[in-house]
């Protein structure tokens, strides 16, 4: 079984002014590559791709990619970050098309789709798959994922649909968001032999998942304690009661994503890990929603992580 890895979704910082702060955004690719992350999912929901500009998603995702580059031209002995990216949130297909496109120039590695943006009404698996048809013929010949994003509402790949990309040649990623287990297991058979890659968004069933033939993570929690996922990714056959040890601690961590997310993440990278973000600001909601419970609960969460990097080393 080839190396399972782990992708942080990546969150936007910005300055006190709203507008992106692309100097933070330099040292969270720093800190991701540094911990061990195998890519960056680097413009989805996380990045609050839904209150980006379209030359806002652009740039960040150019941001990271090149950042990316340098890091590999400064530590050639270290694996390169791969770089994933989205960014289609509009309905029409003549804008998502333009979206899509312009995000994909910046040279990322693979352009994801949005499940959700494709039979935007959702009347069934055809009508899904011939517009997720049309929408490949007019894109460049570039190597494809599909993202089960939960907004505006969280679309489910059908074993249908899901044969339809593996059997493609085009679809390498999927991240997947069903949080079912067992489901997850079906769909690696499903995708079997194909180029496809299922990514676990949900932490509680990672290290289920991953023994069951997933690829790794993709998800929410890598912005906390990335180092973590990446151990558990790297090393669940080879220690696998450490394995069940961490599983169970990342499990009850993960549930502080319930908190003020990402207010709760760059509020951690900022005044825990100690990265230059300006400020903790969000578009997506205010900075208030930040209680004192919520900084309570992710100084706690710290402490079981340092406990666990212990338990590791």
């Amino acid at each position: 079984m080839s190396k399972a890895q782990a992708f942080p979704t990546m969150v936007t910082p910005f300055n006190r002014d709203g507008s992106v702060d692309y100097g933070a955004a330099r040292a969270m690719v720093d800190w991701y590559h540094e911990k061990g992350c195998g890519g960056i999912f680097a413009t989805c929901q996380s990045s609050e791709i839904f209150n980006l500009t379209v030359a806002e998603r652009v740039k960040l995702t150019k941001t990271v990619v090149d950042r990316a580059a340098e890091l590999s031209s400064l530590h050639p002995d270290k694996p390169r970050l791969t770089v994933v990216a989205s960014g289609h949130i509009s309905d029409s297909f003549e804008d998502q098309v333009y979206e899509l496109q312009s995000i994909n120039a910046v040279g990322i590695d693979t352009l994801i789709l949005i499940s959700n943006r494709m039979d935007i009404a959702n009347t069934g698996d055809e009508a899904w798959i011939a517009d997720t048809t049309r929408l490949m013929d007019a894109l460049p010949d570039m190597p494809l994922g599909v993202y089960e994003c939960p907004s505006p509402y969280k679309r489910l790949m059908s074993d249908k649909m899901l044969t339809f990309c593996a059997d493609s040649g085009r679809f390498y990623y999927m991240k997947d968001t069903c949080c079912d287990a067992a489901l997850m297991a079906h769909r690696v058979k499903l995708i079997e032999g194909t180029p496809m890659k299922l990514y676990n968004a949900n932490a509680q069933t990672l290290l289920e998942t991953v023994r069951s033939g997933a690829s790794g993570y993709c998800g929410v929690m890598c912005n906390f304690h990335p180092d973590l996922y990446v151990w558990l990714c790297e090393n669940f056959e080879k220690e696998p009661e450490k394995a069940d040890v961490l599983q169970s601690a990342l499990s009850m961590a993960a549930f502080t994503e319930a908190l003020a997310y990402p207010v709760t993440a760059k509020y951690h990278l900022k005044e825990i890990i100690g990265l230059p973000l300006s400020d903790i600001f969000t578009r997506k909601r205010p900075a208030a929603d930040l209680t004192e419970y919520n900084v309570l609960c992710i100084r706690q969460m710290e402490l079981l992580a340092e406990e666990m990097r212990k338990l590791i080393r």
